[in-house]
């Protein structure tokens, strides 16, 4: 845990959540006199945030002198970051071309082992259930839409 930094991205992460909730208030409300409308999910995102990051400045300031010792000996890992990132960036870029549950299956699938080796099986169970489950939900349920399947295959 790196306190500083720990420190400002708990401010920023606290006033975006401010903003979240300051702005929310604009939106309309829901007709037809039901208490749901457009405005509760961003309020709602902006109270999340505020709580979390208001959690993350109290253990900052909470923090112990064994952590400052620990902090100078912490390596970052910037091979695992790069290869996230470039991941991410791969991802977005082919995503139309690919579909959207084989690209969210992939990008997971080569995160959860660029993060943790090993443990296939589970990596391979929670990146399908993932990507096919919230491709679902958003296509079906609450009838979004998302490119699905390569063209070339036919499926959709």
């Amino acid at each position: 845990m790196n306190r500083i930094f720990d420190r400002y991205a708990g401010v920023a992460f606290l006033l975006v959540g401010a903003a979240f909730v300051w702005e929310s208030r604009k939106i309309g409300e829901s007709s037809y006199g039901s208490n749901v409308g457009p405005d509760i999910f961003p309020m709602g995102l902006g109270i999340l945030l505020i709580l979390l990051s208001s959690r993350l400045l109290y253990e900052t300031f909470r923090g112990r002198a064994k952590d400052d010792a620990q902090e100078g000996k912490e390596k970052l890992d910037y091979k695992r970051f790069a290869i996230i990132v470039g991941a991410a960036i791969l991802y977005a870029y082919f995503l139309e071309d690919i579909g959207y549950v084989f690209g969210t299956f992939l990008f997971l699938l080569l995160g959860f082992q660029v993060i943790e080796r090993g443990r296939w099986l589970v990596s391979l169970l929670v990146s399908a259930l993932f990507s096919v489950g919230v491709y679902y939900v958003f296509v079906q349920v609450l009838e979004g839409t998302l490119p699905g399947f390569p063209s070339w295959m036919n499926l959709g």
